[in-house]
């Protein structure tokens, strides 16, 4: 063992405490895959990231560095919180990117380009593949999340390297409100993310739309903040015009957290999820 760099960010926020956390070891080199799956159980946070340098391959395509990021379950292709505060880190340690502005990023999914200007960051979301749900899942988790059919306005099969279950709600208060039965959501082996669009969307000063991620599959019942789950629903409501193109999100208030997570398609069609991070711990890791 021996000491590599190691910081611990909160992502979607600018107040330590109130967005997601990502622990990233900044020199993940010499690790093997049995290394970083253990201390990725050992930190218990949804993710943790190891940064490594660019695969030949990687490096000629123009990436800046590599990630692997690992829940306590195992690898993950790609994930949005972990992404940002990655990127946070890479950037608060010295490094610049060869592109001034745009960061690029390897990980098992591919490249992932992530933009830094003003004290934000926002990653390009990855191609999404979505289809309509089995109709007998839709019931089924409509069941362990308390919800009437009523209640439920579209359902969508997303996969954007995670793959979620999600539902449009009538209102914030339905989503806010939900207490699920999260043993039931781990036994049916579905990933979900519920989002209410309200009418003041697109006013991007403040949150007009509401989400929130149960996870229990991947052992996190619910998770504070979302980045690739946000991008999916991103890609589906916008390109079916049940949200504008622009909108803040606010994710983590029925767990103590107030995140935000900025969306915002640009005149390519390229959507880019983005937020604040901000440092909490840094030091040495022994591993």
């Amino acid at each position: 063992m021996h000491p590599r760099a190691f910081k611990q960010i909160d992502v979607f926020t600018d107040r330590p405490g109130y967005g997601n956390p990502v622990a990233v070891v900044l020199d993940a080199q010499g690790l093997g895959d049995d290394d970083m799956r253990r201390f990725a159980a050992w930190t218990n946070l949804s993710e943790t990231t190891f940064l490594m340098p660019p695969t030949p391959a990687g490096h000629a395509a123009g990436a800046d560095y590599r990630v692997r990021i690992f829940s306590p379950n195992g690898e993950l292709p790609f994930a949005g919180h972990p992404t940002l505060g990655t990127c946070h880190a890479w950037l608060q340690a010295g490094h610049n990117p060869r592109e001034p502005g745009m960061v690029v990023q390897e990980c098992a999914l591919g490249l992932v380009r992530v933009q830094h200007a003003q004290g934000t960051l926002a990653f390009a979301a990855p191609a999404l593949q979505r289809s309509a749900p089995s109709p007998a899942l839709v019931p089924l988790i409509a069941s362990a999340l308390g919800l009437r059919p009523a209640q439920i306005l579209g359902a969508q099969l997303l996969d954007n390297g995670p793959r979620w279950l999600g539902l449009l709600l009538d209102s914030a208060d339905t989503v806010l409100n939900l207490r699920p039965d999260h043993a039931r959501i781990k036994d049916l082996g579905q990933d979900v993310g519920v989002v209410h669009v309200g009418p003041e969307a697109a006013d991007t000063s403040r949150p007009g739309v509401v989400v929130r991620a149960f996870a229990a599959p991947m052992g996190n019942p619910e998770d504070p903040v979302t980045g690739s789950l946000n991008a999916s629903l991103a890609e589906w409501l916008i390109a079916d015009g049940l949200a504008p193109r622009s909108y803040l999100v606010a994710q983590g208030e029925c767990l103590g957290r107030a995140g935000r997570v900025q969306i915002r398609q640009d005149d390519t069609g390229q959507v880019w999820v983005g937020g604040h991070a901000v440092t909490c711990i840094e030091g040495t890791a022994l591993l």
